[in-house]
C-alpha cells in the first residue's frame, strides 16, 4: 500500500517582489545634497537673501525715477530696467563703501576706515550676542541684555572716573567691574527663576526698566559728572589708563575691545563644547526633567547660566564706555542689548555663528550712513533689513516653503534615512502546507 506524498519538507521561501516594485534608496550624492539643503546654515543664508530681496523692493518703491518709468513699463521696459539697476547698484554700493572699503575715497585712511568701523560696531554685538547664546542654549530666554549692559556701563564708568590705578591694572579692574555689574543684574533674574519659578522674560523686562531709571539717576551724581555739574546727563571722560588702546592709530575708532570679543568667543566655545558645565548647560536646555533625573541641579545651572549671560552683556558695555565714547550718557548702550538677541538667533546660538552675525550687523550699522546718501534711500531701510532677517530666521518653515527645501531629518549616521538603510521587514508568513491526505484504506 502506498502512501501519498505529503509535500516537500523544505520550508517555503517568500516570493521575491517584482524588480520594478523595488524602491532603491538615494545615492550618496543625493543624500549629501539633501543634507546640505536642509542645514540651518543654508536656511540662515536664504533668510538673509530673502530679506535683501524685500529691502530691494522697498528701495525701488521709494525711488521716484523707478516709479515714473514703471508707468510706461510695457512701452519702454528698458527705461524701467535701467532705473532699477541704477537705484539698486547705487544703494548697495554705498552700503559696501560704508561698511568694507570706500573705493571712491581720495586717501588711504578714508578707504580702509569703513572696515575698521564695521569691526568697532561689531564688538559689543558679538560679546552681548554670546551672552544671549549661552542663555538660549540652556533653554532660557534672556531679553535683559539691555539692563545688564547698563549696569556694566555704570560700573565700568565709575571705576574709570573715580579710581586712580596704574594703566594696565585700571583697565583690567574696569573690565572686571563691568562683568560683575552685569553678573549681578543677570543673577537676580536667574535666582528668581530657579527659586521661585518666576518667568525670566517678565523679570528681565522689569529689570531693563529699572536699569534705565537707575542710569538716569546716577548721571546726576558728582561721582560721575564732577563738581558743579549736577543734573548733567553726560559723565566725565574716563581716565586714559582705563581706556582700551587703539589698534589702528588715532585716525580710526578700532580698539582692543575687538580682540577681547574674539577671546570671549573662544572661551564660550570651550565652555559650551569642552567643559562639564557646558554639558550640564546643554542637557538642561534640551530636557530639564531628564537632566534632573541624571542628578544635575537644574536650579543651580539656571542661576549660573543667567549670571554668565549677564556678565557677558555687562562686558559688552565696555566697548562704548572704555573704547569709542569714553564716557557715559543715557544712550550709552543704544539698542545693543536688543540687537544682541537678533545676533544670537542669526548665529544659531553658536560661537562662530554669533561672531559672523555680529560682523554682519556691524557692517549694516557702519554702512547705513553711507547708504543714506544714495538717492532715494533712507537709513531706516537698514532697520527694515535687520527686522526682516529676524523674521525669516525665526520662521525656518517659511524659508523652506519659499525655496522648497527638504525638511531636516537626522539619523545616527549623519545622513537622511533611506529605504536602503531601514532594516528589511520580516518576511510574510509562508502559507501553511496542505494537510496530509488521509491514508488509503
Amino acid at each position: 500500500m502506498s502512501t501519498p506524498t505529503t509535500g516537500s519538507s523544505t520550508e517555503a521561501s517568500p516570493t521575491p517582489l517584482p524588480e520594478d516594485h523595488a524602491e532603491p534608496g538615494p545615492s550618496g550624492q543625493a543624500a549629501l545634497l539633501r543634507q546640505i539643503a536642509s542645514s540651518p546654515a543654508v536656511v540662515g543664508l536664504l533668510a538673509v537673501l530673502t530679506a535683501l530681496i524685500l529691502s530691494s523692493i522697498l528701495i525701488l518703491a521709494a525711488d521716484s525715477e523707478v516709479r515714473y518709468t514703471a508707468t510706461y513699463l510695457f512701452n519702454r521696459p528698458g527705461d524701467f530696467l535701467h532705473a532699477t539697476a541704477s537705484t539698486l547698484s547705487e544703494a548697495y554700493s554705498s552700503l559696501l563703501r560704508g561698511a568694507i572699503f570706500d573705493w571712491r575715497a581720495t586717501t588711504g585712511v578714508r578707504m580702509i576706515r569703513p572696515i575698521t568701523d564695521t569691526l568697532t560696531n561689531a564688538t559689543p554685538l558679538i560679546i552681548a550676542g554670546l551672552g544671549m547664546a549661552v542663555a538660549f542654549r540652556a533653554g532660557l530666554f534672556n531679553i535683559g541684555g539691555q539692563g545688564q549692559m547698563i549696569l556694566g556701563a555704570i560700573t565700568a564708568c565709575y571705576v574709570g572716573i573715580a579710581w586712580n590705578l596704574p594703566p594696565v591694572a585700571h583697565l583690567l579692574v574696569a573690565v572686571v567691574g563691568a562683568a560683575l555689574g552685569g553678573l549681578v543684574w543677570g543673577g537676580i533674574a536667574g535666582v528668581l527663576k530657579a527659586r521661585t519659578g518666576a518667568n525670566e522674560v517678565i523679570v528681565t523686562i522689569m529689570l531693563n526698566s529699572i536699569a534705565a531709571h537707575l542710569l538716569s539717576q546716577v548721571l546726576s551724581l558728582k561721582a560721575f559728572n564732577g563738581e558743579g555739574e549736577t543734573g548733567n546727563r553726560k559723565s566725565l571722560t574716563v581716565a586714559d589708563a582705563a581706556q582700551y588702546p587703539s589698534l589702528a592709530g588715532d585716525s580710526f575708532r578700532l580698539h582692543a575691545g575687538f580682540l577681547l570679543a574674539l577671546l570671549v568667543a573662544v572661551a564660550v566655545w570651550w565652555l559650551m563644547e569642552r567643559s562639564r558645565l557646558g554639558f550640564q548647560l546643554r542637557a538642561t536646555g534640551l530636557n530639564a526633567d531628564a537632566a534632573r533625573t541624571a542628578g544635575m541641579s537644574v536650579p543651580w545651572v539656571t542661576s549660573l547660566v543667567m549670571m554668565i549671560s549677564g556678565a557677558l552683556c555687562g562686558l559688552a558695555a565696555t566697548a562704548p564706555v572704555l573704547g569709542t565714547q569714553k564716557s557715559m550718557d543715557e544712550s550709552v548702550v543704544g539698542t545693543i542689548g536688543f540687537d544682541a538677541i537678533t545676533v544670537a538667533l542669526l548665529g544659531r546660538s553658536r560661537p562662530l555663528g554669533t561672531v559672523l552675525a555680529g560682523l554682519l550687523f556691524g557692517a549694516l550699522r557702519a554702512g547705513g550712513t553711507a547708504m543714506q546718501a544714495a538717492p532715494g534711500t533712507h537709513i531706516k531701510i537698514v532697520l527694515v533689513l535687520q527686522s526682516t532677517i529676524v523674521l525669516f530666521i525665526a520662521a525656518p518653515p517659511l524659508i523652506r516653503a519659499i525655496f522648497r527645501l527638504p525638511e531636516r531629518r537626522e539619523s545616527p549616521g549623519g545622513t537622511d534615512p533611506s529605504p536602503a538603510s531601514v532594516p528589511a521587514a520580516a518576511p510574510a508568513t509562508a502559507p501553511a502546507p496542505a494537510a496530509p491526505a488521509a491514508k488509503e484504506a
